[in-house]
């Protein structure tokens, strides 16, 4: 059922530890990683759509992925597209887009903030869970996190500490936490008051724009005053860092949902996994091979192992990726070697 709620779906990312998979014109969230073969980004709005409708769905995106998103998203209003100039983080991004919005719906829309490129199975639970934080949001000056129950101690997120509840099913935040290391995450999973920081903010308007005049001028003074000819002297800073760290009207609702972020290729592990031991995403012949996560573009090409263990091979293109899984998140170390030998046209 439709409501007044309006969403908007951060679509400027670069999904870099998924390289060489997800490249500079073809970003993680354009990828057709889920079972059915839906694109992220258009999962993302089938999930919004039963409360918002297209007239209310909004996109932030690079202008260079405009194309991108018409071709996934072809029903979206070309006006409900708020392109930024450049990428500088989501603290501009969703600034500018609280603006687009308060201009065209007024400062009492309530609006939720959703990365395009997390996986979420249970539409129902997301939709209860959306629903308190919509009524959380709309009751009370409260900018509302969605905060995810830890399922295992990961370094990979930063945390939320839960304090006092304040409305029903509603909690104060006590603090944002940054990712810890694992003898602290295994710590936070023990405590059951630490909860994933997903990323997704409801909140209205006006109080949005209230709280980044409170706490990042430098961001919405020159939007306010130049619109979008002021990008390219923001500062390229979260929502988190920029906001939600400092304000005291940061609030929480748990999850009633799964959830994952897909942040890098362990992330098919959990999507996909089952009772074989390798996870197999291309043709593969293998002996003494486990634990392996292998994925290849072509599907006339063919990757062949012997004896190894817990690793990631890729095959896009010209590129063949192979990295110890529990090295994914450094891959971002490669492609800055990449830059250094300037050649750009591999990402």
């Amino acid at each position: 059922m439709q409501s007044d709620f309006a969403a908007i779906i951060l679509a400027g990312g670069k999904g870099e530890r998924f390289w060489p998979l997800s490249r500079k014109e073809r970003p993680k969230q354009f990828l057709r990683l889920l079972p059915g073969g839906q694109s992220l980004i258009a999962a993302t709005a089938s999930r919004l759509l039963p409360v918002t409708g297209w007239e209310r769905l909004f996109v932030s995106t690079s202008r260079h992925l405009v194309p991108m998103i018409k071709e996934h998203l072809p029903e979206l209003p070309e006006e409900n597209l708020i392109v930024e100039p450049e990428p500088r983080d989501t603290a501009p991004a969703i600034a500018w887009a609280s603006l687009r919005l308060e201009a065209r719906l007024g400062p009492d829309q309530v609006v939720g903030v959703f990365p395009a490129d997390h996986y979420i199975s249970d539409v129902q639970g997301f939709q209860k869970t959306l629903d308190l934080a919509r009524m959380a949001a709309t009751s009370s000056d409260y900018l509302v996190t969605i905060g995810i129950k830890p399922s295992y101690p990961s370094t990979a997120f930063g945390y939320i500490e839960r304090g006092e509840e304040v409305l029903p099913g509603v909690f104060k935040v006590n603090k944002f936490v940054e990712k810890p290391n694992l003898e602290k995450a295994k710590e936070y999973l023990k405590q059951q008051i630490y909860f994933w920081n997903a990323g997704m903010f409801i909140f209205g308007v006006g109080t949005v724009l209230e709280v980044f005049k409170k706490h990042a001028p430098e961001i919405i003074n020159p939007l306010v005053e130049k619109g979008e000819a002021a990008y390219e002297h923001l500062p390229k800073i979260s929502f988190d860092y920029a906001v939600m760290e400092h304000t005291k009207r940061a609030a929480m609702v748990p999850a009633s949902f799964v959830w994952d972020d897909l942040g890098d290729w362990t992330a098919l592990e959990r999507l996909l996994g089952g009772e074989s031991c390798n996870v197999e995403l291309a043709k593969h012949i293998g002996i003494d091979t486990e634990g392996a996560i292998i994925y290849a573009t072509d599907d006339d090409e063919v990757i062949v192992t012997l004896g190894v263990k817990d690793i990631v091979i890729v095959r896009d293109g010209k590129i063949t990726l192979v990295v110890s899984k529990d090295r994914v998140q450094e891959i971002k170390r490669l492609l800055k070697i990449i830059r250094e030998r300037r050649m750009s046209h591999l990402l």
